[in-house]
């Protein structure tokens, strides 16, 4: 949220207040007067450095599919953000897509979590959702998420501006993922250029639209029809989700945006029901985090389809060679 110049001039003290507090709570850590609490198993975190979204709950998929394959036990401890009963959207959205190969551990407390399920079954790899900034949990690596589309030059942190941390605490990263590089032409070209640590570049990869109460297998954008479309999301970073929905041909007759994780009700599918039947629309589009959160509502009179997809990391190879000899060398140095 970008708020009016004088609101941004009345707010800057509480910036300097909180960029004050961010570093004292860092170097608290850093002496040992603050003590982090370490898991049996290797711990990865995956995180950011604003507010909004980067493409966290992606790169968790992706790593626990890497994993997975290779034999591993994997377990995803996640604070679920606005969640409620122990779960989330994205906690939900995650189980949908892994299903029961992987543990999940879901609360404020994730090194409590984490001993809950080691004492359950073995775990080889903890992966720590949106953890770049939970401290208090040990981890053998962190891998740091920036948004490619989304320029931090002149940031500032909260609340004025998007940053969690100041820019230099890119510095505890050991892998740092550009994400949405698809919408940020010359990405590529400003990451090779980047030595001080590992850094890749990811695109997000549209594997196809779900029909909500349908048996049909996932289609292709062409499967689903001419549209128009009318699109709605309540997501960290509305704006990418309406740049890819262009990108990937789908044209759209009106839009509607609500706040991140935003839980629908009657009265919101009813809105958009009319809004969409005002703008001529023939079908709905939205997300699949949204997908978690409209709790069975439905869309009788046009068909809502969910956009289902994943993150291409390049050069993979290079990507999957840097992390393995990053946790083995974490592993060597702990034993």
């Amino acid at each position: 949220m970008t708020f009016p110049r004088p609101v941004r001039i009345l707010l800057y003290p509480l910036s300097i207040l909180y960029g004050g507090i961010v570093r004292l709570r860092m170097r608290l850590y850093e002496q040992g007067w603050l003590k982090r609490k370490r898991l049996k198993g290797t711990v990865i975190s995956v995180g950011n450095l604003t507010v909004g979204g980067t493409g966290k709950t992606p790169m968790v998929i992706w790593l626990a599919e890497k994993f997975l394959a290779e034999g591993k036990r994997v377990a995803i401890l996640s604070r679920g953000y606005r969640g409620t009963n122990g779960t989330s959207d994205e906690v939900e959205l995650m189980k949908s897509r892994l299903q029961c190969r992987v543990a999940f551990g879901v609360g404020k407390n994730r090194f409590t979590e984490g001993q809950r399920l080691a004492a359950q079954q073995p775990i080889d790899i903890f992966l720590l959702d949106d953890g770049f900034q939970h401290l208090q949990l040990a981890r053998d690596l962190d891998i740091l998420l920036m948004d490619a589309s989304a320029s931090l030059h002149g940031e500032l942190l909260l609340p004025v501006g998007r940053l969690r941390e100041p820019l230099s605490a890119m510095s505890r990263a050991n892998l740092v993922v550009f994400t949405r590089t698809e919408n940020a032409p010359g990405t590529s070209e400003a990451i090779e250029k980047l030595t001080r640590f590992p850094v890749f570049a990811a695109a997000t990869r549209l594997l196809g639209f779900r029909r909500v109460a349908s048996e049909i297998p996932l289609q292709s954008a062409e499967e689903i029809g001419a549209g128009p479309f009318f699109a709605f999301c309540g997501i960290g970073n509305p704006e990418a989700f309406l740049k890819d929905l262009q990108t990937w041909g789908l044209p759209l007759c009106g839009q509607a945006i609500f706040g991140d994780h935003h839980r629908y009700t009657q009265r919101d599918v009813l809105r958009l029901k009319e809004a969409g039947k005002k703008a001529g629309a023939k079908a709905f589009v939205t997300t699949e985090k949204d997908a978690q959160n409209l709790s069975g509502l439905k869309f009788e009179e046009a068909p809502l389809y969910i956009s289902v997809i994943d993150m291409v990391i390049r050069p993979e190879a290079d990507f999957r060679e840097i992390l393995d000899r990053l946790i083995a060398a974490k592993m060597g140095a702990a034993a």
